[in-house]
């Protein structure tokens, strides 16, 4: 019989479940989480929105979370990982929930499992909804850990689903191809529910997904668009193919630009709002509450730009998609005399991919290890760097010592970009100011 644990702090938890409490690795397939489920009798009753996708899943959390916030609702968000601290993983309001909330619910769930083996993630998720749930939120905001199908957020139906894009990660779970990794994360969707998709072109396996399992697939580009309007607004439409009830055709014009940086975050904008869309017959909210979440939505360290100068960037982009997207802000902003890199990433990642990517928008790499079982060598890192013909780089001992070093070097005309990695970003974040 597995031993049982208890402990009153929630750092004790966090420690027991990453010794591994119940085998504590990752161990795809939803039985073993649905049976403590069932055992806990969690059973939302408000709106339930899963988002999924390779990257944008946290950018359409905070916009959802903000938009409901501000029209009046009680909003519980679930995302991961944290940068700082564990509890920014579960949210009320945008909140990060009190460490006392977050014990109750782990022993309510030690509880439940018995001899069941849960991982990290299926701890965290369940704890997230029995919160929620406890806390009365009016809707709930699951984002997806890891592919979709076999995630443990998927023990919970979606009225609404979202899947931003789908491009190669985590290929050891999710497959080699991106018709593959697509049809991992389309396993999210419900009959008869509709499913926001805002990659284009939209992978086969995706739509073929969809139809055999009837769910309503609503399309960036067909059944949904939006387009920049000046340098301050931009429009949304939402013309839906189908004439399921929910989808009623409507038009928001005059949008303030979202406060969160890069062209690609009116798509993620776009995708949330046509969630709002699906579900304005249970949550109506005015153009008011729209207006004002998206320029008060906050999302730390996706092309967050901090204030003073030089310039620096944090992005915890860590896949060649989020490289391409990352290429693609810096090369929008102004012309930086000397730009500056801090990097790491893990060991598990395609930085080959991410570097070919990215390399010409820097001119010199301080590059650094992680101090994780996952992260890579100063030595991993050196020869990658070589393999990939990049010679301007420099090693330092931690993100820390690299990020010294670039302010030591950097006048206030250059830029400096940190990222490759939430790790990474965080070790930025957590550096006293």
């Amino acid at each position: 019989m597995t031993q049982k644990f208890h402990a009153a702090e929630l750092a004790q938890w966090l420690q027991h479940l990453e010794n591994g409490v119940a085998g504590g690795l990752i161990e795809m397939g939803l039985a073993r989480v649905e049976a403590v489920r069932e055992r806990m009798r969690l059973q939302p009753q408000c709106p339930l929105i899963v988002v999924g996708g390779t990257n944008g899943k946290g950018s359409v959390c905070a916009y959802l979370t903000q938009i409901y916030h501000e029209a009046g609702y009680r909003v519980g968000t679930l995302t991961s990982p944290h940068l700082l601290r564990f509890n920014e993983r579960i949210a009320i309001n945008g909140q990060a929930v009190a460490d006392e909330l977050i014990v109750a619910a782990f022993e309510r769930i030690e509880a439940a499992r018995a001899d069941t083996v849960l991982t990290y993630f299926e701890f965290n998720t369940l704890a997230a909804v029995a919160i929620f749930v406890q806390q009365q939120v009016d809707v709930m905001v699951l984002e997806v850990g890891l592919g979709g199908r076999l995630d443990a957020v998927n023990i919970f139906d979606a009225d609404v689903a979202v899947i931003t894009s789908v491009d190669l990660d985590h290929e050891a779970f999710l497959g080699d191809t991106i018709e593959k990794v697509a049809f991992e994360k389309a396993g999210i969707m419900r009959c008869g529910k509709p499913v926001v998709c805002g990659q284009l072109p939209v992978p086969c396996s995706l739509v073929a997904q969809a139809q055999t399992i009837g769910a309503d697939l609503l399309l960036i580009g067909r059944d949904f668009d939006y387009h920049k309007q000046g340098l301050q607004q931009w429009s949304y439409r939402f013309h839906p193919q189908s004439d399921s009830f929910y989808a009623a055709e409507h038009a928001r014009h005059a949008l303030p630009i979202p406060v969160l940086r890069g062209d690609f975050q009116m798509n993620n904008a776009a995708c949330a709002l046509t969630v709002l869309a699906c579900l304005s017959e249970y949550l109506p909210l005015d153009i008011g509450a729209i207006k004002r979440g998206l320029l008060r939505v906050r999302h730390p360290g996706r092309f967050q730009i901090l204030p003073g100068q030089p310039l620096t960037v944090l992005d915890v982009g860590h896949n060649p998609h989020a490289a391409r997207a990352l290429r693609s802000s810096l090369i929008a902003l102004p012309y930086a005399e000397k730009r500056i890199a801090i990097f790491s990433m893990l060991a598990d990642k395609d930085i080959d991919s991410v570097l070919e990517i990215i390399k010409d928008q820097f001119d010199c790499w301080l590059i650094a290890p992680l101090d994780l079982p996952r992260g890579m060598t100063i030595e991993a890192l050196q020869q990658k760097f070589t393999q990939n013909a990049i010679s301007t780089v420099t090693a330092y001992l931690s993100v820390r010592d690299a990020y010294v070093a670039a302010l030591s070097q950097a006048g206030k005309n250059d830029r400096i970009v940190v990222f490759g990695s939430f790790h990474t970003v965080a070790e930025m974040m957590d550096l006293p100011s």
